[in-house]
């Protein structure tokens, strides 16, 4: 190996020395010819003063014939010996073409001593350079002392102790992840699906700066809809309206700027036809006590498991909920001790109850009753209540409204259920004893609601009654009035948290985009419809709604976000949110 080695490096020192022997004999051809102009400078400019055209130039000055004195003293006597070798002896000698294409691109400024001079010098260095050059290739000898020179320069710049083992052993499996730094990430998922990460010192550096008009386009052509703070060697759950849940470690998403649209997730994920993502969760811990996940389904089913349940990734992904024939999962929300959750529907109806309602179910099940739903209703969306802030629900025609969750409460307790049937593992009937009662009993107070006072503003109430906030009732209810759906607003379409910080994205079927303050939707009672968010064409309705996460909007003042949380919008300090179009309403006042 080390023969090969030593006749690979002769190889490359002969390459190498021969290649610049031929370099520099082509630059001394030039600057003889340079000095030689300089040696007859009054022939040369007046030769090319009375020509005409710059080929005739060039020939004139071919037929320049000077003489050998007169070069020896340009040259010098080692100079001139060299010349001789090369071009033979002569009384008088001419100039090349290479030579005469020189003079011609020489400038007036050098003409002066100092330019003489340089040209001097230059050519007694090439002299040496080639003398030097035949010398190493003159013996082999000489290119082996090159390569013991260069071995003895690498071992005074690198001869220190070597900080690795060569050892026998057999290498065992590794993990790539303990090859990666840990370091803290912004992941960010589009509305259409594209998903990046960026370090947050860059992120950061960017918000502080107020800049990033790219970026800003590129959210209002594709708003962000998920933003996750989380180590590079957290999980990202990923999961399908079709049931399934993926994983993948946030070292293996892209990293790419703040102003890149990033990947498509389909191609880092494995999903299946129909498949697509419909909600994201970053998880470190999987074994956090009373942490649970909990989705919800289009039909009204609530499943909750464990999240040490979901501690074993796989890279085909698993069934996270039995879905039944035509269900799909709408949301995803993870859950702990104390929280309380909302359930709302197409109709206007909306459910608030405790998380620990629903028990702890395995993966491969469907769930239990979230919601009694009537006729073609169906769920559309699902939140963690937050008894600070506030719930918006949007509907179909661009119309809206904003209501207190209020605070969380605590249920008088019922009759304890004697048998809550896993829906997803028998045939049994969907609902059971506790179910049906609970049915009659919302039944009966949504009737009370429509036809009572409806209470449009609570700033200035000084006793909110029930119908400025969302009390808690049990799982399973067919639940109060949200918003009254009618031809005027339309079906809802989703619902979010929105408090007065926030930003609002929202998008049309028909690709119409508006970004709004969420504090410009009127904060009214439950039992309204609203009002106008969004002026839509004929024919266009509301598609999704959009908080548009602090970090996106700048904020450098704002609390930093929690790892593995997703992370709602701020208002922006370094740059105010973007105007309403002329054509855009002013919010008016709520609709009963």
């Amino acid at each position: 190996m080390l023969e090969e080695f030593l006749r690979h490096r002769v190889a490359v020192l002969r390459r190498r020395t021969q290649f610049l022997l031929a370099r520099s004999r082509q630059r001394k051809h030039t600057v003889e010819g340079l000095l030689l102009a300089h040696a007859n400078i009054d022939e040369v400019i007046r030769v090319i003063r009375t020509s005409k055209t710059q080929a005739e130039a060039k020939d004139r000055l071919m037929q320049i014939e000077t003489p050998a004195s007169l070069l020896e003293r340009a040259l010098g006597e080692e100079g001139f010996a060299s010349f001789q070798s090369e071009r033979g002896v002569s009384e008088n000698y001419t100039l090349t073409p290479v030579q005469a294409d020189a003079i011609l691109r020489m400038t007036l400024g050098s003409l002066v001593n100092l330019e003489q001079e340089k040209l001097a010098g230059e050519f007694q260095k090439l002299l040496d350079d080639i003398n030097e050059y035949n010398r190493i290739l003159s013996d082999e000898k000489n290119i082996l002392a090159m390569v013991r020179d260069d071995m003895q320069e690498l071992k005074r710049k690198h001869g220190d102790k070597r900080r690795t083992e060569i050892s026998g052993e057999e290498i065992g499996k590794v993990d790539i992840g303990d090859l990666i730094t840990e370091e803290t990430m912004v992941v960010t998922i589009s509305h259409n699906g594209y998903i990046k990460r960026t370090a947050t010192s860059v992120y950061r550096a960017q918000r502080r700066g107020g800049k990033g008009l790219k970026g800003a386009r590129t959210e209002e052509e594709d708003p962000i809809e998920h933003l996750f703070v989380a180590s590079t060697h957290a999980y990202l759950m990923f999961f399908t309206n079709l049931g399934r849940v993926y994983w993948l470690k946030v070292y293996d998403l892209p990293q790419l700027s703040r102003s890149s649209r990033g990947r498509a997730v389909v191609n880092l994920l494995k999903l299946g036809e129909g498949e697509k993502i419909a909600d994201c969760r970053a998880v470190r811990d999987f074994h956090k006590p009373g942490h649970f996940l909990m989705m919800a389904t289009r039909k009204g089913l609530i499943k909750k498991s464990s999240l040490e349940s979901y501690s074993r990734p796989r890279t085909g992904g698993i069934i996270a909920i039995k879905l039944r024939e035509g269900d799909e999962v709408v949301d995803v929300v993870v859950t702990g001790p104390g929280d309380e959750v909302v359930l709302s529907t197409a109709a206007g109806m909306a459910i608030r109850f405790k998380e620990s309602d629903a028990r702890g179910l395995g993966r491969n099940s469907s769930g239990v009753k979230g919601i009694t739903l009537v006729g073609d209703d169906h769920v559309v969306g699902m939140v963690v209540a937050d008894p600070d802030g506030l719930l918006l629900t949007t509907c179909a025609k661009g119309y809206g409204k904003r209501t207190f969750f209020g605070p969380n409460q605590v249920v008088e307790p019922e009759e304890t259920d004697t048998e809550e049937t896993d829906i997803d593992e028998t045939d049994a009937e969907e609902t059971d004893t506790e179910e049906i009662d609970a049915e009659e009993t919302d039944t009966e107070e949504i009737d009370a609601e429509e036809t009572g006072p409806e209470e449009t503003d609570t700033e200035g109430s000084k006793a909110p009654s029930s119908t400025s906030r969302y009390r808690t009732q049990r799982r399973g209810g067919k639940g109060l009035r949200d918003i009254k759906t009618t031809e005027r607003n339309g079906p809802v379409i989703s619902i979010v948290r929105a408090n007065d910080d926030d930003e609002l994205i929202m998008m049309t079927a028909r690709g119409k985009l508006q970004r709004i303050a969420a504090r410009d939707v009127s904060t009214v009672g439950r039992n309204t419809q609203g009002v106008r968010i969004m002026s839509l064409d004929e024919g266009d309705i509301l598609a999704v709604i959009v908080r548009v996460p602090k970090e996106e909007n700048g904020d450098a003042n704002g609390d930093q976000p929690t790892a593995g949380e997703p992370q709602g919008p701020s208002s922006p300090d370094s740059a105010s949110p973007e105007s309403p179009s002329p054509e855009s309403p002013s919010p008016e006042s709520p609709d009963g």
